[in-house]
Protein backbone atom coordinates (compact mmCIF):
# COMPACT_ATOMS: atom_id res chain seq x y z
CA UNK A 1 0.00 0.00 0.00
CA UNK A 2 2.88 2.01 0.52
CA UNK A 3 4.30 1.59 -2.74
CA UNK A 4 0.60 2.58 -4.19
CA UNK A 5 1.12 5.96 -2.34
CA UNK A 6 4.41 6.84 -3.21
CA UNK A 7 3.79 6.69 -6.72
CA UNK A 8 -0.23 7.94 -6.40
CA UNK A 9 1.90 11.09 -5.03
CA UNK A 10 4.72 11.03 -7.59
CA UNK A 11 2.10 11.36 -10.37
CA UNK A 12 0.19 14.03 -8.42
CA UNK A 13 3.44 16.14 -8.36
CA UNK A 14 4.27 15.30 -12.07
CA UNK A 15 0.73 16.76 -12.79
CA UNK A 16 1.22 19.68 -10.72
CA UNK A 17 4.55 20.55 -12.51
CA UNK A 18 3.59 20.27 -15.62
CA UNK A 19 -0.09 22.64 -14.68
CA UNK A 20 2.40 25.25 -13.74
CA UNK A 21 5.16 24.94 -16.25
CA UNK A 22 2.01 25.04 -19.08
CA UNK A 23 0.32 28.17 -16.77
CA UNK A 24 4.04 30.48 -16.81
CA UNK A 25 4.20 29.59 -20.54
CA UNK A 26 0.99 31.06 -20.94
CA UNK A 27 1.29 33.97 -18.86
CA UNK A 28 4.68 34.74 -20.30
CA UNK A 29 2.95 34.56 -23.95
CA UNK A 30 0.15 36.70 -22.32
CA UNK A 31 2.19 39.24 -20.82
CA UNK A 32 4.75 39.57 -23.74
CA UNK A 33 2.25 40.31 -26.35
CA UNK A 34 0.88 43.31 -24.51
CA UNK A 35 4.58 44.51 -23.38
CA UNK A 36 5.25 44.26 -27.69
CA UNK A 37 2.20 46.33 -28.27
CA UNK A 38 3.04 48.85 -25.55
CA UNK A 39 6.39 48.99 -27.36
CA UNK A 40 5.03 49.04 -31.08
CA UNK A 41 2.54 52.17 -29.66
CA UNK A 42 5.21 53.83 -27.53
CA UNK A 43 7.74 53.82 -30.22
CA UNK A 44 6.30 54.45 -33.73
CA UNK A 45 8.49 54.10 -37.07
CA UNK A 46 9.68 57.75 -37.54
CA UNK A 47 9.55 59.93 -40.53
CA UNK A 48 12.14 60.31 -43.01
CA UNK A 49 13.87 64.12 -43.28
CA UNK A 50 12.34 65.93 -45.98
CA UNK A 51 8.80 63.90 -45.87
CA UNK A 52 5.79 65.09 -48.11
CA UNK A 53 2.83 63.77 -46.57
CA UNK A 54 0.84 66.49 -44.15
CA UNK A 55 -1.30 63.96 -43.95
CA UNK A 56 1.56 62.37 -41.43
CA UNK A 57 0.96 64.29 -38.62
CA UNK A 58 -0.08 62.23 -35.04
CA UNK A 59 -0.42 63.89 -32.03
CA UNK A 60 2.59 62.14 -30.49
CA UNK A 61 4.84 64.43 -32.61
CA UNK A 62 6.84 67.58 -31.20
CA UNK A 63 7.09 70.43 -32.94
CA UNK A 64 10.87 70.73 -33.06
CA UNK A 65 10.25 66.71 -34.82
CA UNK A 66 7.60 67.69 -37.16
CA UNK A 67 10.20 70.70 -38.15
CA UNK A 68 12.98 68.34 -38.82
CA UNK A 69 10.98 65.65 -40.47
CA UNK A 70 9.68 68.18 -43.06
CA UNK A 71 12.58 70.77 -43.09
CA UNK A 72 10.88 73.67 -42.08
CA UNK A 73 11.93 75.91 -38.97
CA UNK A 74 10.70 75.39 -35.63
CA UNK A 75 9.59 79.01 -34.71
CA UNK A 76 7.26 79.69 -37.72
CA UNK A 77 5.43 75.98 -36.40
CA UNK A 78 5.60 77.69 -32.90
CA UNK A 79 4.33 81.02 -34.23
CA UNK A 80 1.43 79.79 -36.80
CA UNK A 81 0.01 78.56 -33.00
CA UNK A 82 0.74 81.18 -31.29
CA UNK A 83 2.40 79.13 -28.63
CA UNK A 84 5.78 80.26 -27.13
CA UNK A 85 8.52 78.05 -27.69
CA UNK A 86 10.21 78.24 -24.48
CA UNK A 87 8.83 75.45 -22.18
CA UNK A 88 6.92 73.54 -24.87
CA UNK A 89 9.64 71.92 -26.75
CA UNK A 90 9.33 69.05 -25.42
CA UNK A 91 5.70 68.74 -25.22
CA UNK A 92 3.53 66.99 -28.45
CA UNK A 93 0.98 68.13 -30.24
CA UNK A 94 -1.92 66.59 -28.54
CA UNK A 95 -0.38 67.77 -25.44
CA UNK A 96 -0.06 71.62 -26.46
CA UNK A 97 -3.30 71.10 -27.45
CA UNK A 98 -4.86 70.24 -23.67
CA UNK A 99 -2.28 72.61 -22.35
CA UNK A 100 -3.74 75.63 -24.18
CA UNK A 101 -7.26 74.54 -24.59
CA UNK A 102 -6.81 74.13 -28.55
CA UNK A 103 -9.48 72.48 -30.76
CA UNK A 104 -7.24 69.52 -32.33
CA UNK A 105 -8.28 69.44 -35.81
CA UNK A 106 -8.34 73.14 -36.05
CA UNK A 107 -4.26 72.96 -34.39
CA UNK A 108 -3.67 70.20 -36.93
CA UNK A 109 -5.16 71.67 -39.97
CA UNK A 110 -2.85 75.04 -38.99
CA UNK A 111 0.64 72.64 -38.70
CA UNK A 112 -0.67 71.19 -42.54
CA UNK A 113 -1.02 74.86 -43.95
CA UNK A 114 2.19 76.04 -42.31
CA UNK A 115 4.26 72.96 -44.40
CA UNK A 116 2.69 73.15 -47.52
CA UNK A 117 3.16 76.78 -47.49
CA UNK A 118 7.15 76.81 -46.44
CA UNK A 119 7.51 73.94 -48.85
CA UNK A 120 6.51 75.74 -51.51
CA UNK A 121 8.52 78.85 -50.90
CA UNK A 122 12.16 78.42 -52.56
CA UNK A 123 15.04 78.06 -50.39
CA UNK A 124 17.27 80.68 -50.37
CA UNK A 125 20.85 79.51 -52.02
CA UNK A 126 22.89 81.88 -50.60
CA UNK A 127 24.50 82.97 -54.35
CA UNK A 128 24.37 86.19 -54.81
CA UNK A 129 21.55 87.77 -57.04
Amino acid sequence: MAIHSNTSSASRRLMLSIALVILGAALVDLFGVRAYRAYTRLHPEALATGTTDVAAIRGWMTLPYIARAYGVPEDTLFAALAIPKAGNERLNVKQLVAKYGRDPLATRQAIQQVLLHERRMPTPSGGTP
